[in-house]
């Protein structure tokens, strides 16, 4: 019998629904680690398991394998990277078909299902890469985390301080493959119409202080 299609958590508060998501490459590993290094010291431990300092967070970021490993994120409208997620695929041979989800979100940019959402986008990416298997190791206390696993279905394993879900993945689908595609083409589209807009604002500040540096000019002229 086909594995059930994991359930797609959803925050009632917001509806995240159109919340642009997209891949990130080596080419955003400074606005990565931006990101993690504005986390307080209590996120960090949530995040990475350890307070985590500002030189192993960068080091984290330096060593993202893009090439295996697949990261989204969220941007603001100033293009500021509020939430991230991570997909680590084993390096493993024999566990090809496993990989672990981790999630940042900014402290401001929560409760809205930013984090949700991040693992949704993770899920079909995983099950197009033939994942069958996601894990998410967390501590106990990272309520947040466990709860996006147990809503999607996840099967949780409790040991003291740390907790291990794992969720079973069912094969890639057309929909899944179309979802991923489409959903893909929105989230660059989103981020050029961001980008061209912070230009536009950029230059539009620019000619006022300019015209007010000229006018003040003037009125030193005159007096």
């Amino acid at each position: 019998m086909a594995t059930p299609a994991p359930k797609t958590p959803r925050d009632a508060r917001a509806d995240t629904a159109t919340v642009p998501i997209r891949a990130l490459d080596d080419g955003h590993r400074v606005q990565i680690a931006q990101h993690l290094l504005s986390l307080d010291q209590s996120d960090r431990y949530l995040r990475f398991g350890y307070a985590a300092t500002d030189e192993q967070i960068r080091r984290y970021a330096e060593r993202i394998d893009f090439d295996r490993d697949a990261v989204f994120g969220i941007f603001n409208r100033r293009l500021h990277l509020i939430a991230m997620a991570h997909l680590a695929f084993s390096v493993d041979p024999q566990l090809r078909t496993c990989a672990e989800f981790g999630v940042s979100v900014s402290k401001a940019s929560r409760g809205k299902g930013y984090g949700s959402r991040l693992f949704e986008r993770a899920v079909v990416h995983a099950r197009n890469e033939g994942v069958s298997q996601l894990f998410i190791h967390a501590l106990s206390e990272n309520t947040a985390m466990l709860k996006i696993a147990r809503n999607a279905g996840a099967v949780l394993e409790r040991a003291g301080s740390e907790t291990e879900a794992h969720l079973r993945l069912p094969p890639a689908d057309f929909d899944s493959r179309v979802s991923e595609m489409l959903g893909e083409q929105l989230a660059v589209t989103d981020y050029h119409l961001k980008a061209q807009a912070k230009q536009f604002w950029g230059v539009i500040r620019l000619l006022q202080e300019i015209r007010q540096g000229v006018r003040d000019a003037r009125d030193r002229v005159r007096g």
